[in-house]
């Protein structure tokens, strides 16, 4: 089923524009560019407000050049108009003052001098890219221009200006929105007949405006009206293809096989249970049971387990673990990094005691064996790991990605728990399921603050979901604050003061540094100085500050803390030294611990009361957290200091505000969501993929998702091929071609 929407681009708009709409944007054919959605529509007459504008922000503004000026970045000299052909191959920067009317607003173009001839005092243009701050002044990054007043207009473009709407897309300098807006007219006016994904009955049933007449008003509209209803019809479109693929895996998964893990009594889980000293909470026991359940069932358990740090997902994932060993099988722990695996075989162990001690002098009548596979055992202890898996002896292994490798085999596979799935890929993930021969294993998720793509994916339906919103008694709290370092440098020196007051009470400190610092670098770059000519044009094009390094804090602490026993831990350190400082700083013999992020889940030291994150901006909002929840883990309150070198007001900033306003996990996860992209949402953007969704917000649109969803059931109940329904099928299967639903087929 060929038709228009599936042609070559250069059909319809030229060779050479197509290749540069496939250059810059990835657009090949006619369905791609159609489905380029405008990010916004300007008005007519409308000048954007400057003073709404917030760094960071992907912006496109309308002004009237105010003043422009040209230097040479070589001579520092100013360049007269009439002289700026002559330095044309020279680099320069470009300085345009634009106003709205009340605020003005930098932009600065390299390289470009002929622009002063057409950005003369007075032009009316549009200016896009992103808001930076350089010096104080709010600066466009990579600007891009078009000017809105030429007089040499056809009367074609002057009555398309003319619109009351105009779209803006996202654009390139060189690939500019105007170049954008011409090229899907032309398509729009030559397009044939177009056969709709969504069948008609639910386009009357929903409400919905049909293909043809949607891909016009969202793209031309003659109100905002127009526009509306096109772009809730594309939701909904969105919705019902992703919504579709899922109810075609939820049938698929439905219909393996797995081996049913009934629990039993009078064995291993019920002996642990009795060696617990404490009671589980209710929400705990209430999960325990959602899980025996699926465990029970012929067909894999596909669940997310959920819950704040220090909630009891550990007792839970082990109570399910031992479940599975009691019924005859064997259950993996798959972890992201070899501290947090070793620091899981040491929990597993210590809380199951003399039950892991099978075969061995003091072991339980009944007992088996909790197996570590990690890359750097030496030979004989990864031969004795791989050993125990294969035979069955070992009922629990612990492990990273050495697990994965093709030798490691198991002799009974029942049950994989991922702990933390967002610092481990779907991929890894499906090899280690394919290791249980012909039936799947069952699959349990945990992750202690749901980030955006797990959010996303509950919203979505594909995960059964268990939460643990109880936390135990005894917890302390932690208080945060944000330092702003470039602002207020005194607050640093005070942060170091607090660090010092906490270890002489007998506590310990983490401070936290985005990396190690022994990369391979540019040494100019370390020095802050940059290679586009000069730090003034390095700024303008956005080039960050280098993030600060454990080495480079190490040494800075040793002048203000060298009297305090300071040592460092990071990823690439061999392996018993990672664990001897590892075991010195749990045992107290380390005041302060300068880390990367290796100890940011499973960590668990009771005295350590505070933690200093540096460049506190450059993580994630969910790392924060997890980085915040290695304090206040015992009877001391916590305490998080979130150094910064940004700006009060920036998107950066504003969310480090959020992470220390909150310590609720899931809250924080929708903050995280509204911020970031879709594309992240779904994990296409961490590997560089675009993202299928366009127009839809797992947030905002929950209630339209809701409705695809039921639809979407409804379909693959009586159609699970959609043989009935061919423009629908069509959509699904370029879906799950496509890289951005790769993670789909492997979850």
């Amino acid at each position: 089923m060929k038709t228009d929407i599936d042609r070559k681009l250069r059909d319809f708009v030229g060779a050479k524009t197509a290749k540069t709409f496939s250059d810059v944007l990835g657009i090949e054919t006619v369905g791609e560019l159609l489905r380029h959605y405008p990010r916004r529509y300007l008005r007519k007459g409308e000048l954007t407000p400057f003073d709404e504008l917030e760094v960071g922000d992907q912006a496109t503004v309308s002004g009237r050049v105010k003043k422009v000026t040209v230097r040479s970045l070589d001579s520092k000299q100013e360049i007269r108009p009439d002289e700026v052909n002559k330095y044309r191959r020279h680099k320069t920067i470009t300085k345009v003052v634009v106003t709205d009317g009340r605020n003005d607003l930098e932009l600065a173009f390299f390289n470009q001098p002929w622009l002063a001839n057409k950005l003369t005092a007075g032009t009316a243009a549009l200016f896009w890219g992103e808001v930076t701050m350089f010096r104080d002044i709010m600066q466009l990054k990579g600007p891009g221009t078009e000017i809105l007043d030429e007089e040499d207009l056809s009367e074609e473009e002057i009555e398309r200006r003319a619109k009351p709407f105009r779209p803006l897309y996202p654009a390139s300098a060189k690939l500019p929105t105007a170049t954008i807006e011409r090229s899907i007219k032309i398509v729009l006016d030559n397009l044939g007949e177009l056969d709709d994904p969504i069948p008609e009955l639910i386009l009357r049933k929903e409400r919905l405006i049909g293909l043809r007449e949607a891909l016009q008003k969202v793209h031309l509209p003659e109100t905002e009206k127009d526009w509306e209803v096109a772009q809730k019809r594309f939701r909904f479109e969105e919705a019902l293809v992703m919504q579709t693929i899922l109810a075609q895996r939820r049938a698929v998964t439905d219909a393996l096989k797995a081996v049913p893990r009934v629990q039993s009594e009078g064995g291993l889980l019920d002996d642990f249970d009795a060696r617990l000293p404490f009671r589980l909470t209710d929400g705990q026991a209430e999960v325990c049971e959602e899980i025996f359940a699926d465990l029970a069932r012929p067909h894999p358990m596909h669940r997310l387990l959920q819950g704040e740090v220090g909630s009891g997902k550990t007792v839970v994932a082990l109570r399910a673990m031992l479940s599975v060993v009691d019924a005859g099988g064997q259950a993996v722990l798959l972890a992201p990094t070899e501290v947090l695996a070793t620091q899981h075989h040491k929990t597993l162990t210590t809380m199951l005691g003399e039950l892991a001690e099978q075969g061995m002098l003091g072991g339980a009548e009944r007992a088996t064996r909790v197996g570590l596979l990690t890359g750097s055992l030496n030979a004989a202890s990864r031969r004795t790991a791989m050993l125990d898996a294969a035979s069955g002896s070992a009922g629990i292994v612990v492990g990273t990605h050495a697990l994965l490798e093709d030798k490691v085999q198991f002799a009974d596979l029942g049950l994989v728990v991922v702990d933390e799935q967002h610092r481990f890929g779907v991929e890894q993930r499906a090899a280690l399921s394919q290791k249980s021969g012909d039936a799947t294993p069952h699959v349990l998720v945990m992750t202690a603050t749901p980030i955006p793509r797990t959010v996303a994916m509950t919203v979505f339906g594909d995960l059964a979901v268990s939460t643990l919103t109880e936390l135990p008694a005894g917890r302390s709290p932690i208080k945060s604050s944000v330092v702003p370092a470039k602002e207020k440098p005194a607050w640093l020196a005070r942060a170091w003061e607090r660090v010092r007051e906490e270890v002489e009470k007998g506590h310990q400190a983490y401070v936290v540094c985005p990396r190690i610092g022994d990369e391979v670098k540019n040494a100019a770059d370390e020095e802050g100085e940059f290679a586009a000519g000069s730090e003034e044009e390095a700024e303008s094009k956005g080039k960050p500050r280098p993030a600060i390094s454990v080495l480079q804090v190490a040494e800075i602490l040793d002048g203000i803390l060298g009297d305090l026993r300071v040592e460092i831990l990071h990823g690439r350190l061999p392996a018993d030294e990672k664990d001897s400082v590892m075991t010195r700083f749990a045992a107290g013999e380390i005041d302060v611990l300068i880390a990367t992020t290796v100890i940011e889940v499973g960590v668990d030291v009771p005295n350590a009361s505070t933690m200093v994150v540096m460049d506190a901006d450059r993580f994630g909002i969910s790392q924060l957290h997890q980085l915040r929840g290695r304090v206040g883990r015992g009877k001391v309150p916590g305490l998080c200091l979130l150094v910064t070198h940004g700006w009060a007001g920036s998107k950066s900033y504003a969310r480090l505000e959020a992470v220390a306003a909150t310590t609720d996990g899931f809250e924080l996860s929708r903050i995280d969501l509204e911020t970031r992209r879709e594309g992240d949402v779904l994990g296409v953007a961490q590997s560089g993929r675009r993202t299928s969704l366009k127009l839809l917000s797992v947030l905002r649109d929950e209630e339209i998702i809701l409705t695809a969803r039921h639809v979407a059931n409804s379909l693959i109940s009586v159609d699970a091929e959609l043989a009935e329904y061919p423009v629908l099928r069509s959509f699904v299967r370029s879906a799950l071609e496509s890289e951005a639903t790769d993670y789909l087929e492997k979850t």
